[in-house]
């Protein structure tokens, strides 16, 4: 940034903050348009299509579906920012050409982690799919078809979200379809970066008749994962319940809810540890549309420093025609949960980061000049949330805590087809 731009950019940061109450919530966020067309099936509430890396500089990778070659198609590509801001993209390829697929909104979306040798892991476009899976064969290079290498090539996969631990090696959270048995089971999946292997570590949540939709993945300071989900009615539906929660530790291998009962695979949903129960009158109905009535759509989570879970999602309460967002807690008394917004309707997007000291909640409004904010809690019940990207249909979010103690965005402009990234510092 040049020296007049960013002196001005101070300039109106300051008096913002006259403006508005003394939160570290409260940091200007920087976008920058990434420099690449972006195609309009680049939108989807589960993904996890965002990844950073480095404590001196620092690189960005958004993996993001760009146009194919027809309009009803798309090819796959990651944005890369580097530590001094320059961009490249590279492409993620199935054999000599770019990975190309079908659109399909909400379901062929990419995700990516980056390896602690510093390969890129995609899995992209799969809706109750066969393995889609690319992976880096050099530091940084372009990911090449690897789905060969993926236990259980016969699985049909949904909503894959991976995350890189702590010690380099990644985990992969995701639906696999057995029809037959009537259930869809959350499967998890280990990689091996020392053996460079992929192992399955076990269906750690199934129930007959239901189907889990994956949300979110995080780790701790101790390398402990937290794992977080949805149920549906089998074989599927716009809306889910019963959000749950799950902890593993793979030193142990053991599973528990937030209290450290231990819980043996699969969870159910009697084992699992509901976060948002039902309400009165909230059933489970199999329908492609959204139903209506009370349920959960959409859900993240990260850890604060003592490595407690916290949770935004999602939830139309009872009698609502609007999805709120709520944020829930672990305590000793168990889960506290706490509205943040639910003034007006909200879209399937929305992300929670830790900044040391507290919560930050980002979410998307379903319409207005600003549709982008993050909302910090302004003490006891209130919160105060903040525009992130004023005057651009933002419709879609990711948002990651980089190494250096910065939030760093992903933000989509569907109507406008643009791809922002965002630093919230």
């Amino acid at each position: 940034m040049k020296r007049g731009k960013g002196w001005r950019i101070g300039l109106w940061f300051v008096a913002l903050m006259t403006l508005l109450p003394t939160s570290t919530g409260y940091a200007a966020a920087e976008l920058t348009e990434a420099p690449y067309p972006m195609d309009s099936s680049n939108q989807a509430g589960w993904w996890s299509p965002l990844d950073t890396y480095g404590t001196g500089y620092e690189y960005a990778y958004l993996a993001y579906n760009a146009p194919g070659g027809t309009a009803d198609k798309h090819n796959v590509y990651i944005a890369r920012r580097d530590g001094t801001g320059a961009w490249s993209n590279i492409p993620v390829m199935n054999g000599s050409v770019v990975a190309e697929y079908i659109d399909d909104l909400g379901h062929n979306q990419p995700s990516i982690a980056r390896d602690g040798s510093g390969r890129f892991h995609v899995f992209a476009s799969m809706h109750d799919n066969n393995w889609r899976y690319f992976r880096s064969d050099t530091v940084g290079g372009a990911p090449q078809n690897h789905s060969a290498d993926m236990p259980g090539p016969e699985m049909k996969i949904s909503y894959p979200i991976v995350k890189t631990a702590p010690n380099g090696d990644l985990y992969l959270f995701a639906r696999a379809a057995k029809d037959p048995a009537g259930k869809r089971e959350g499967v998890l999946f280990h990689w091996d970066n020392t053996t460079s292997t992929w192992s399955q570590i076990g269906v750690i949540a199934s129930t007959l008749n239901r189907s889990v939709y994956p949300d979110d993945l995080a780790f701790d300071a101790n390398g402990d994962m937290h794992i977080l989900f949805e149920w549906a009615h089998f074989a599927a539906s716009a809306l889910r319940h019963e959000l749950s929660y799950l902890k593993y530790s793979p030193a142990t291998g053991v599973f528990t809810q937030a209290d450290g009962t231990p819980v043996s695979l699969p969870a159910t949903l009697t084992t699992a540890d509901i976060v948002q129960p039902l309400a009165p009158g909230e059933t489970y109905v199999q329908s492609g549309d959204d139903p209506g009535g009370p349920g959960v759509q959409s859900a993240k989570l990260t850890v604060d420093s003592a490595g407690n879970p916290i949770i935004a999602y999602r939830y139309r309460e009872a009698g609502s025609a609007n999805f709120a967002v709520k944020q829930a807690t672990y305590g000793a008394g168990g889960w506290v949960l706490q509205t943040v917004y639910d003034a007006a309707a909200t879209r399937a997007a929305v992300d929670v980061t830790w900044t040391g000291t507290e919560a930050r909640i980002y979410y998307v409004k379903q319409s207005g000049a600003d549709r982008a904010f993050v909302a910090v809690n302004a003490g006891g019940t209130g919160w105060t949330e903040t525009s992130l990207a004023p005057g651009k249909p933002i419709e879609r979010l990711a948002v990651e805590r980089s190494a250096k103690g910065v939030d760093i965005l992903y933000l989509v402009d569907i109507p406008n087809l643009k791809l922002y990234y965002g630093r919230n510092n």
